[in-house]
Formats: C-alpha cells, structure tokens, sequence
C-alpha cells in the first residue's frame, strides 16, 4: 500500500477538496480553501522555521565571532575544541535545525501539488510503450497484460475513481496484429460504463503516437495496429472535467503557460507570475534587513534582486496549469503574511540584549567618522 505522496494526496488532499466544493460549487474557491487549511496545517512547522532563522540572524555575528576565538584559544587540542563547539551550539542554537521543519513539511505540500496537476483541474495523460515485431517471431511473444499506473479520474464533481490503461495481451505485437486500449477502476469496472452514466462531461479519451507513428496506427476507439517492426508510444488523455472552468480573472483552470498556440498572450497567467515575483520581493524585504549588513552586502543585495525575476522566469520555460499557479501564489502570500507577523513577535530577552548591544556598535562605526571630520574641519577654521 502507497502511504507516500499519493495516499496523502488521495486520502487527505481530495476529501478537503470535495468538501469545500460542496460548500461553494466552484474548484476555483476550493483550490484556495485547500491551499490555505494545508498552510494553516503546517503554521507551527513553518513558523519554528522562520523564528529560528531569525534568531540566526542576530546571533551569528556574535556566534561566528566567538567560533574564532574557540578555534584560537584550542588549536593544538581538537577535542577541547570540539567540545567547546559543542557548548557554543546549545548556547546558540544550531543553525540546520531550522531545515528540519521544512523537511517535515514538504511531502503535505507536494502531495497538494500533485493533487493540483491532476484530475479534475487538468488533462491525464497515459503512456503505452509498444514493441513491434515481425511475422515470423510471433512464436517467442508470450502474451502477459501490460497495466499502467493507475490515476485519480474525476468522472463528476466530487466523483473520482483511480482508473488504469490496460492492455490484455500485453504491449509486445507482431506486425498486422491489432489489439485495443481499455480504460478501467481498480476494482476492474470498465472505464466506458462509468462515462456512459454520466452524461454531463464528455470523458472519451483522446489518442496520439507520440514515437514511430510509421509502426503503428491507433483509431479513435483506442485500436491500435501494428504496421512495421521496432518501438512505438502512444498517449492516452482523459480530459479533466475542470480544466476549461474560469475562476475570477482566470480563463480556464487547465490552461497553460503565458503564450497559447498561436501566440497569443494569457495575460491571467502572466498577472499571476508577475504577482509571484513581487510576493518574493517582499517576503524577502521582511527577512532580510539584517543581511545586508557586512562585506558581502552588495553581493547579497544584487542575489535578492535576482531571486525574483529568476523564479518567476521558471513558469515561463517550465509553464505550469492555471490552477497551480493559483496555489503556488496564495500560498506564497500567505507565506509572506505569515512572515510579516512573525517577524514583528516581541524577542526573547536575551535576543532583544544582542540587538541593542549591535545597534549600539552600528552607532558608533557610524557617529566616530563624522566626528573627525568635524574636529578636522574646525582645525582648519580656526587656521
């Protein structure tokens, strides 16, 4: 039994979905709904992420600082070292502990975007590899059925069965053989009954060879012959019953990338790119106030210029569906709200004594200049 990504996904995932699709019959609300109980899930995980990185942050001058004076005080004694390292990690904190809740967290939010990539908000897609081979081998072809990995299919809303494509004689042929591609549940229902009772969406599937279209021909039906020795795939899609709903500014939840077939700007999906970037911008603004302090300040402040345009450009050669883009941009919202308000918690006291001690040092680098400069000014007034 799967209890990886995809029991999460069909398990946890697809019920909250349903639910809040009953509620308000719209797959829109219910992917902003899904994505925010997940956020709201994982808050405590997330949020121990962002105290400690901020906690890093204004420790680890004073930490790197006395690292040095460790290293110093006991190079010619390893263990000395070693163990004061040790000692300096449980007054500090170590800075990798803040990577543990991200890992905690991230098979829920995979699996909500695994969830997000197919059925009901996008097309599903079935690959058959097929192996050709002449007449006068049809001796050594054992026939074994070939079954792929089943998908969830929603067939209505709040509907959806796990179906399979399912090849009886196996995918192995001899050239002039023809055999047919049937869809069924799990449970072994075929595929074509559940379309057949249900008459609000058309759920045939769509056929293409994908390699060797001079090896093998495959008909609406999903008959496939084959016409010439060697290797062959064909794809089978099922359409995802709301790729072609709107929701808000959205044209259609299934669509994807920022330029359709013929050229033609999307101009929702490319509002949502650009309102990722700028949430990246931001959150970043939040978080970063105290890096960009120190030697590699510049070098800093231009990756920060960067980030944004870099992950934003992402979507651009790696275009997604509207519908997870959706996700990905509420959920980084709510990232950077729930940022703003962690970083505005009151610090412990004996943080809030690191900060001003800093802020007292950063006074004086910057106040001791000036002052010379005066006394060097008055010096040659009163010359």
């Amino acid at each position: 039994m799967d209890f990886g990504i995809g029991f999460i996904s069909n398990n946890i995932m697809l019920p909250i979905l349903d639910f809040f699709y009953g509620i308000v019959p719209s797959y829109g609300f219910a992917i902003i709904a899904l994505t925010l109980v997940v956020r709201f899930a994982v808050f405590p995980l997330s949020a121990g992420q962002i105290r400690n990185m901020r906690k890093m942050k204004i420790v680890q001058p004073l930490m790197k600082e006395r690292q040095e004076e460790i290293q110093k005080r006991y190079k010619n004694d390893p263990a000395k070292q070693q163990e004061e390292m040790g000692k300096l990690m449980q007054e500090f904190g170590n800075p990798l502990a803040g990577c543990l809740p991200l890992l905690l967290q991230m098979p829920i939010l995979f699996a909500l975007f695994a969830t997000l990539r197919g059925s009901p908000f996008s097309n599903i897609n079935y690959t058959v590899d097929l192996q050709v081979f002449p007449q006068e081998q049809i001796e050594r072809i054992q026939p074994q059925a070939f079954v792929t990995k089943p998908q969830n299919i929603y067939i209505e809303d709040g509907v959806h069965y796990k179906v399979a494509a399912l090849l009886p004689a196996g995918n192995k042929l001899v050239v002039g053989e023809k055999t047919k591609v049937d869809f069924q549940t799990v449970e072994g229902k075929p595929f074509q009954n559940l379309i057949s009772e249900n008459a609000e969406y058309n759920l045939q599937p769509h056929w293409e060879v994908t390699k060797g279209s001079e090896r093998v021909k495959i008909n609406d039906d999903g008959t496939i012959e084959a016409l010439e020795p060697g290797d062959a795939t064909i794809q089978g899609t099922i359409p995802g019953i709301a790729a072609d709903k709107g929701f808000l500014f959205i044209k259609a939840l299934g669509q994807v990338g920022v330029t359709d077939s013929e050229g033609k700007i999307n101009f929702d999906i490319l509002a949502m790119v650009l309102l990722f970037g700028v949430s990246i911008y931001v959150n970043q603004q939040l978080t970063g106030g105290q890096q960009n302090k120190g030697s590699n300040a510049d070098q800093q402040q231009a990756v920060n210029q960067l980030m944004p345009i870099i992950f934003s450009g992402m979507f651009l050669f790696f275009p997604l569906p509207a519908g997870v883009l959706m996700y990905i941009l509420v959920a980084n919202l709510f990232q950077t709200g729930q940022t703003w308000f962690l970083m505005r918690e009151p610090l412990p006291e004996n943080l809030q004594k690191i900060v001003e001690q800093q802020e007292k040092a950063e006074q004086s680098r910057e106040t001791l200049p000036f002052e010379r400069k005066r006394s060097k000014k008055k010096e040659k007034t009163s010359g």
